[in-house]
């Protein structure tokens, strides 16, 4: 038998679909339902009624500027409610937001805008842009403005039309223009169940900032869609104060990166009456930290795979729990299968883990890269990079990565590009970066690299990382070798490089 999930198709959307409007379908039949809450020190509330009156506004004061639908409008926000304003608006009005990560470098945003060529900015106080400018920037506070504005009706349309652009890194360590359609939140809603078990009833705490599309999906707009509550932190509330609010405001879900659950466990918890369970994703759940929560609060974790280019696909839920030591099985609706060279290997055999092209919650490609796109593609199914197996009842248990990308706090991280970085230093003659273990459930990014003399300084390597790469992107350890490990085609090779480190701190 071949491995492959595939329990019939998922309902198809609408003919005629806006993604803004799908998310704040409720809005009318709730209307002073807190929708929103960011906790913090004098609590900022959002009803369901305030949220689509200042996403539409907003759609009717970005098109009275003259932008068209399709347009695309590069977000440079930090982390507060300007971020989700300002995505749904220019959703509702058909133009296609770009949500990029206020940590970025000038030099990192100015090629992601190369790619785009935005036709607007919508940029926050102090957060870097491209140089030189390539349109019009529009300020935070000219945003809140366009929330009076006249209200436009939603642009409704073709499901499949682009919706928004999300950068991620490719493995050339050129960052890539995913581009979603309009249909990609509908496809979600096959993780109400499959993931979340999420109703009109939870209030869903998610740690992460608002500038980051963990939170925007799961955080925000799933919530939002079912008609439930959205609990935020404030911008820079510490891990520490984390269990204090979702015990104080009455979380019923909370979710966070597998790293903020560990921050949290560094002192004693205070009982969660209302918590019925954890999420995480982002990145691999070490079993110690799910073994720590769940004694420590008596709840479970739900973890979920998933990527840029498809949102998750594969969790554990309240319904089916995910066995240990597996990613969960495939959500219902979705098409996945084990790839081998050519096509799906047998249940238990080790393979490429797929989903297939007819999912309406993959990427239509990659922005301006036909060839890249076509190149993650084996005939119908869509090629993660991650080798997997698949057990006969579909459960998938994660074996590795095909390739050396890293994971930093949720965010996928080329090699190539940290390595580009680090080799102009004047004093780093060549560099390999790869992903190590520093403890049984923590993980950093290490740089090994060849001096052009001596070892040079780490607080100057540092300097230099930061001047060049978004925070998440730089190494926290350098190791300095005589020489990097390379195969017979000449190509680093990262693996021994990790292997060898970690044998060492073992040792």
């Amino acid at each position: 038998m071949q491995a492959i999930f595939d329990q019939g198709p998922f309902a198809p959307p609408p003919a005629d679909f806006n993604m803004a409007a799908h998310v704040l379908t409720h809005a009318r039949d709730m209307g002073d339902k807190r929708a929103l809450s960011i906790l913090g020190q004098g609590n900022d509330h959002w009803t369901y009624a305030q949220l689509d009156r200042a996403v539409r506004g907003i759609s009717g004061g970005l098109l009275a500027r003259g932008l068209t639908p399709g347009a695309h409008v590069l977000m440079r926000l930090g982390n507060n409610v300007d971020f989700p304003l300002a995505f749904l608006g220019c959703i509702a009005a058909g133009l296609v937001p770009v949500p990029t990560s206020s940590q970025l470098t000038a030099p990192e945003i100015t090629r992601m805008a190369a790619v785009l060529d935005p036709d607007l900015i919508i940029a926050g106080e102090g957060i870097a842009l491209p140089d030189p400018l390539p349109c019009e920037t529009l300020s935070s506070a000219d945003l809140h403005a366009l929330a009076d504005h006249a209200p436009a009706p939603f642009d409704m349309g073709d499901p499949n039309r682009p919706a928004y652009v999300i950068f991620t890194s490719g493995t050339s360590g050129i960052a890539r223009a995913v581009t979603h359609a309009h249909r990609a939140i509908w496809a979600r809603r096959m993780m109400h169940q499959g993931w979340y078990g999420i109703s009109a009833d939870d209030r869903l705490m998610h740690a992460g900032a608002f500038n980051w599309t963990y939170t925007l999906g799961t955080g925000l707009m799933d919530p939002w869609s079912v008609g439930a509550t959205a609990l935020i932190p404030a911008p820079g509330t510490p891990a520490s104060a984390l269990p204090w609010l979702i015990s104080d405001h009455g979380a019923t879900i909370f979710a966070a990166a597998p790293g903020v659950y560990r921050q949290m466990m560094k002192a004693e918890l205070p009982a969660f009456p209302a918590l019925r369970h954890g999420l995480s994703a982002g990145e691999k759940l070490p079993a110690t930290t799910r073994t720590n929560w769940e004694k420590a609060t008596g709840t479970p974790i739900h973890e979920a795979y998933g990527m840029s280019e498809c949102s998750t696909f594969v969790s554990g839920g309240p319904d089916h729990p995910a066995p240990a030591g597996t990613l969960g099985y495939p959500q219902v609706g979705r098409r996945v299968a084990v790839i081998g060279e050519d096509a799906p290997v047998g249940f238990d055999q080790p393979g490429t883990l797929a989903i297939s092209s007819r999912d309406p919650g993959l990427m239509l490609g990659y922005h301006g890269a036909a060839e890249e796109t076509a190149a993650k593609f084996n005939g119908e199914w869509f090629l993660t990079g991650d080798t997997v197996s698949m057990a006969a009842d579909g459960v998938i248990t994660y074996l590795g990565r095909g390739d050396d990308m890293m994971n930093a706090g949720g965010f996928r991280v080329s090699p190539i590009e940290v390595e580009a970085a680090m080799t102009a230093h004047p004093g780093v003659h060549e560099a390999a970066c790869a992903e190590v273990s520093v403890k049984a459930d923590a993980s950093v990014i290490a740089c090994f690299y060849v001096p052009e003399d001596a070892p040079v300084d780490e607080g100057s390597l540092t300097t230099h990382a930061h001047a060049q790469l978004a925070h998440y992107k730089c190494p926290r350890l350098f190791v300095p070798v005589g020489a990097l490990p390379r195969g017979a085609n000449n190509k680093i090779l990262r693996r021994e490089l990790r292997a060898e480190f970690e044998k060492g701190r073992k040792g």
